[in-house]
């Protein structure tokens, strides 16, 4: 069988035999919009159970708008959403695009025509930029970014996806915990999981499901990636809308293979110019729930991410296992992507195209790839054989013969 794997702008295709491809189940194939914007337009003026945001809008509202820093096209994807705001006659002055500590630079960039709009970058150690809003359930004393506590409205753009402390990360995740203080986004990265999210929502997620509620009525624009750089769909309202988010994020991406592989060829498509640290981390740690212990990943990229601290405690690592030890000690901002590279490469000899030096890769525990051509000598007399298409987007999991999952799907 012809295989194709698409990686940046990129494709490679590749001769299988049959008997050695590992099939893949999943709902349906990822779909995508013809036009982004316009689908952001509508989902705005008809959102789930709610009525258009613009109608709850007052002009003498403060609006905060909550961008995720997943969301890769933020002009593009903010400007129907600020359109939608001002229409409803709040002045510029009064809106804030709020982005969290981890978006570099002086804010999320907007679009040229909204340069009246405030942008804010979210400061966990700075107390005169947080506010107390409540107690928990649990006990828990909660201090979040004070310009998301005073707006009279809050509305959040986020991209849904999988994520290892919240298993779904998006909506409720992009106000929580990423706006609270620095003590307690570091008591969050030391909850890193690498299960598969269930049915069941992960304590963290609960917890940002009632931090959500205790804010009033955050509206909440999800964005589910279709392949590439396009989006699939866009679902818009208040808390209840995130099911049914998470219900597409699954129609979409998430997977199930037969049997483990012995090699997966892992790809990540679209700009490569957009793809982070982040994103390879998801896409061997996506690879490495389908892959035989001690088998081979081969991911396939055209980035040259640039590596936080964490990254660069990994380049520094004996091995992966003390690097492990290591980010659980010191919880770096990017503790997350270097648990996921770590645990791949744990797991199974990991492989790397991308545009990273050499000697870098290396470093980061992988086998550096000088073209994408290479792989077939790595596939050689390899039984069992799984192409994972955009794998930094996708939740793998391998079933058993009797057809019960050999990936562990609880909550942490």
């Amino acid at each position: 069988m012809r295989v194709r794997i698409d990686y940046g702008l990129e494709h490679l295709e590749i001769d299988v035999p049959d008997e050695r491809l590992v099939q893949v189940r999943r709902q349906a194939l990822p779909s995508r919009l013809a036009d982004p914007v316009e689908a952001i337009r509508d989902a705005l003026e008809r959102p789930l159970g709610f009525p258009a945001l613009r109608q709850a809008l007052t002009p003498d509202d403060h609006v905060a708008v909550v961008v995720d820093e997943q969301v890769s096209r933020r002009p593009e994807f903010l400007a129907p959403v600020l359109d939608h705001i001002l229409n409803a006659h709040v002045s510029p002055e009064a809106i804030t695009v709020l982005g969290p500590s981890s978006i570099s630079g002086q804010g999320p960039a907007l679009p040229e025509r909204h340069a009246g709009i405030c942008a804010e970058v979210h400061d966990p150690q700075d107390r005169r930029h947080l506010s107390y809003l409540a107690t928990t359930r649990g006990g828990r004393r909660l201090y979040l970014n004070r310009t998301a506590v005073d707006a009279d409205q809050l509305v959040v753009v986020a991209r849904r996806s999988y994520d290892p402390v919240l298993g779904y990360s998006g909506s409720e995740g992009a106000l929580y915990p990423c706006l609270s203080d620095e003590a307690t986004l570091k008591e969050m990265l030391g909850r890193l999981s690498f299960l598969a999210p269930g049915e069941k929502p992960w304590p963290v997620r609960r917890e940002a499901e009632e931090v959500a509620w205790l804010l009033g009525t955050p509206f909440m624009v999800q964005l589910i990636d279709g392949p590439g750089d396009h989006l699939a769909h866009v679902v818009a309202g208040v808390a209840d809308s995130g099911d049914e988010g998470i219900r597409l994020l699954n129609a979409s991406w998430r997977i199930q293979v037969d049997t483990p592989a012995d090699v997966v060829v892992a790809g990540v498509s679209g700009d490569g110019s957009r793809h982070t640290f982040a994103d390879l981390a998801r896409a061997f740690a996506c690879a490495a729930h389908a892959v035989k212990q001690g088998g081979r990943i081969v991911l396939l990229t055209d980035a040259l991410p640039a590596l936080g601290e964490g990254a660069g405690w990994l380049r520094e690592a004996e091995d992966p296992r003390d690097a492990l030890k290591l980010i659980h000690r010191q919880l770096p901002a990017d503790s997350a992507a270097v648990f996921q590279w770590a645990s791949a490469a744990e797991r199974a000899t990991i492989y790397l195209l991308s545009r990273l030096p050499s000697e870098i890769a290396e470093e980061l525990f992988t086998v550096p790839l000088d073209e994408a051509s290479q792989i077939q000598r790595l596939l050689k007399d390899a039984p069992a054989q799984l192409f994972l298409p955009d794998a930094h987007k996708t939740m793998a999991q391998t079933a058993r013969a009797n057809g019960r999952s050999t990936a562990r799907v609880e909550e942490p």
